[in-house]
């Protein structure tokens, strides 16, 4: 029978010490302090950094989750379409997550921004903002996309709460409602296509000169679509629901719900720093196991999928543990 290692971290500091797989750690006062070396460090303590966590820890590794509590829908006071938990808010999700994840003792959470992450002989080193130093075998990215929003006044006030992204996290609520989209081109038709399902009154917010083809045109037409090329100047609103979309014209249409497609960037510039490859897109590069270009590096979540939803991050960051798991008894076994 294989003997258990138990590193005591109330007195001394474990840095050096074999990573071995069946080693626990004892949770005492501020046990991070303490031990510095881990199996696997997540940087991102949503959805999909819980998740993947919480794989892990089911299998005894030595885990640590880095976290500076800037998730990607703190935003939205509610959560839809992730099954036992529609309608939840968000944070109340997180909380019960962590709560869960806590209970697996060889899980670690430390709160801090990730700034530097650096590769080693023995794996990683990650360097936080207030100067804190930690070592893992594996390095795991959750660490969600920060989107950027327009010049528009009222519109980060309404972000999540009626100018929303997303027909399937967002749409029931808003159905059968006067509806924005403001987009052009390819995304805009996209999106007019889905929200058609769930209202007739739909405008589309070009913000210049239209960019659909010939046969797109024909089909926004015949489903009674409108076209508005004129930039907005504001959205009234009432506590981030909208009630007007002014334009820079003076005109002003009453709307619910706006849908946005925003670019965005990555929330942590680590990966691509460490040479992560990006997509064209701009999420980061991944296979079907949440492997990025980087070998021993893993990416779960926003930052690596255009699907974003909280039963794609929980499922990614499920996958992403696992195949974390496998890979480190690929090491020891």
């Amino acid at each position: 029978m294989k003997r258990r290692h138990f590193i005591k971290t109330g007195s001394t500091v474990a840095l050096g010490l074999p990573m071995l797989p069946n080693t626990l750690i004892f949770k005492q006062l501020n046990p991070i302090e303490m031990v510095k070396e881990f199996e696997v460090l997540i940087i991102g303590g949503s959805y999909a950094g819980l998740s993947a966590a919480m794989a892990l820890g089911r299998s005894l590794r030595r885990v640590l989750i880095i976290d500076s509590g800037q998730p990607c829908n703190r935003f939205t006071p509610h959560s839809h379409n992730f099954i036992t938990h529609d309608g939840e808010a968000p944070a109340e999700i997180a909380r019960v997550a962590r709560q869960q994840v806590e209970r697996y003792d060889t899980v670690h959470f430390h709160e801090g921004f990730a700034v530097e992450g650096r590769k080693t002989e023995a794996g990683f080193e990650v360097k936080t903002q207030a100067g804190d130093i930690f070592q893992a075998k594996k390095l795991l990215f959750a660490t969600g996309i920060n989107d950027s929003m327009p010049d528009i006044k009222g519109f980060a006030a309404c972000w999540g709460v009626s100018v929303v992204h997303c027909p399937y996290c967002h749409g029931y609520e808003f159905r059968g409602q006067k509806t924005g989209i403001r987009a052009n081109g390819k995304r805009a038709f996209h999106l007019a296509s889905l929200v058609n399902n769930l209202t007739d009154d739909i405008t589309i917010l070009t913000e210049g000169k239209a960019d659909f083809d010939a046969e797109q045109m024909e089909k926004l037409k015949r489903h009674r679509i409108n076209i508005v090329e004129t930039e907005i100047a504001e959205l009234e609103h009432e506590n981030g629901f909208v009630q007007n979309v002014v334009f820079r014209d003076g005109k002003k249409v009453g709307f619910n719900a706006v849908y946005a497609a925003l670019p965005f960037t990555q929330h942590s510039d680590i990966p691509a720093a460490m040479g992560c490859e990006l997509t064209e897109q701009g999420y980061i590069k991944t296979d079907m196991f949440q492997k990025t270009s980087m070998e021993g590096i893993f990416a779960c979540g926003d930052n690596a999928n255009m699907m974003r939803s909280v039963a794609n991050a929980v499922y990614s960051g499920n996958l992403a543990g696992a195949m974390l798991n496998m890979e480190l008894t690929e090491d020891y076994f």
